[in-house]
């Protein structure tokens, strides 16, 4: 059997939207889909006085329990063809999301939450967890029905590849195109001593800009030929990552990038630029680990 998309829900409206997005993944997929709840008591509150009957626990329960279920029932006016499974399960959200992704193709949280999933993005809990999820971890933001091509951040660096991969598995699900985009300055761009003593240590800018252009054609190029289907459109700037990222967004269905690089993406994940873009893109944003991780 497939591996599942995996939802984390707490019901607010923005893991309402990831329920509704997780149920579209997995129709792509062909896959089920599975809808879990962090059962984690000193994060959830609720007016015990409106209850008559029942202990603190069983109303707990009974609340994250009916959440599920609303979540299930919610998926499934999505995707009715998808199979759909829900999951309360003990402790805090981190740890049961990873938990979840040692077994999942894909997991799929909302950018803001309460509950279960309180400060969800505003805090390091999404962060933490794209950083060391075990498959692609995917965070829906402001457009999570956009239309548009899969935009895909480029770095060049071995780590990025299953970023790559990814991208074009999804852009073929989709029956959209990607926008291969690689950002660079002078300053990322690392620069080596010459073998000839008498030949100038810096590059110019043009000697610059064309590596970069060949660093990102190579990096698509063995999966344009294993997807003749998808188009594809290389864009190279020169520009800070983070912004290039987050205005190019605006115009994409999703943004892939991978946990980890150098270049224009150097730290990413434990540094600025993965923080910029889980925080203010315009279209949701799948984070992808290189080695260590199941893709």
């Amino acid at each position: 059997m497939s591996p599942p998309v995996v939802v984390g829900v707490d019901g607010s409206p923005s893991s309402s939207e990831a329920v509704a997005v997780a149920a579209r993944e997995a129709r792509l997929r062909g896959c089920g889909l599975k809808v879990v709840h962090a059962f984690f008591w000193p994060a959830v509150h609720v007016p015990f006085g409106s209850w008559s009957t029942g202990s603190p626990e069983e109303v707990l329960q009974e609340v994250a329990g009916r959440l599920v279920a609303e979540a299930v029932e919610h998926a499934r006016s999505v995707a009715p063809d998808v199979e759909v499974s829900g999951s309360v399960a003990a402790g805090g959200p981190l740890m049961v999301l990873e938990a979840q992704s040692r077994t999942a193709a894909l997991v799929v949280v909302g950018s803001r939450g309460l509950g279960g999933f309180t400060g969800l993005l505003l805090g390091a809990t999404a962060v933490h967890l794209a950083a060391h999820g075990r498959c692609p971890v995917m965070v829906v933001r402001e457009r999570p029905d956009g239309t548009g091509p899969v935009l895909l951040g480029v770095d060049g660096s071995p780590a990025g590849e299953a970023a790559v991969e990814f991208a074009f598995t999804e852009a073929a699900l989709r029956g959209t195109g990607i926008v291969a985009l690689h950002a660079w300055t002078p300053w990322s761009v690392p620069v080596f001593p010459p073998r000839d003593p008498s030949e100038p240590y810096a590059l110019d800018p043009g000697m610059l800009a064309e590596g970069e252009r060949r660093l990102l054609a190579e990096a698509v190029s063995g999966r344009q030929e294993r997807y003749p289907d998808v188009p594809v459109e290389q864009t190279v700037v020169r520009s800070g990552a983070r912004e290039a990222l987050i205005e190019a967004s605006a115009s994409a269905g999703l943004l892939v990038v991978g946990a980890r690089g150098r270049g224009g993406f150097t730290g990413l994940l434990l540094g600025s630029v993965s923080q910029a873009a889980l925080h203010h893109a315009h279209c949701p944003v799948a984070v992808v680990r290189g080695s260590g991780g199941r893709q």
